[in-house]
């Protein structure tokens, strides 16, 4: 890989690295074994698709738009405190074990578009992906190499994150931890639903 291709690599897997809503969905589904590829891939090609944005140079929209970033964190914030109250009331309601979870519950359709959700309504998915990549990849002659890596670092992180899951599968053949798992989950989704309406 050259050295844009490297820095892109880095700087976009830093971006995604820290548990977000995104990513504690795919975790969740890796552990329940259900429609792990089609989540995986369908984060790593938005991602694809965001960061080609970027460093096409459409990180302009947001001023040529002022009004839609309002729209989105708003927007954002309403889907996330939907889904965390669920994840909360999952916990509270307990029962689920690995065994009882694996392939069961939401449908293709219903995990896809709960995965869209949580990537095309996040703001900070277009501040990270669309315009800090997007500017940081004016910096290099080869742009193209640039994002390239950042889209690599994508395809790596999610299929790691939801196939990786099962080495942590034991731990969650207990129905405490799954309830301890949708705490965290439904934690996860309010403290950022917190950021986006108290910016």
């Amino acid at each position: 890989m050259t050295s844009a291709a490297l820095a892109g690599f880095a700087l976009g897997l830093s971006l995604i690295l820290a548990i977000g809503a995104q990513n504690a969905f795919v975790l969740r589904q890796g552990l329940r074994r259900a429609h792990v590829f089609a989540v995986c891939l369908t984060c790593a090609v938005s991602d694809a698709v965001l960061v080609a944005a970027g460093v096409a140079g459409f990180g302009a929209l947001s001023e040529a738009v002022p009004w839609l970033e309002t729209v989105m964190r708003y927007g954002g914030a309403a889907f996330l405190i939907v889904y965390g109250a669920q994840s909360f009331r999952a916990a509270w309601a307990g029962g689920q074990a690995l065994e009882a979870a694996e392939g069961q519950g939401q449908t293709l359709r219903a995990a896809l578009l709960t995965c869209l959700a949580l990537t095309w309504l996040n703001p900070h998915v277009y501040l990270d992906t669309v315009v800090l990549l997007g500017s940081i990849s004016s910096q290099y002659d080869d742009r193209l190499a640039f994002g390239a890596g950042a889209v690599t670092a994508s395809f790596v992180f999610f299929f790691s994150l939801g196939y990786g899951a099962r080495l942590v599968s034991p731990f969650f053949a207990r129905p405490s931890a799954w309830r301890l798992l949708d705490v965290f989950v439904g934690g996860v989704m309010w403290t950022i639903a917190a950021k986006l309406l108290f910016l």
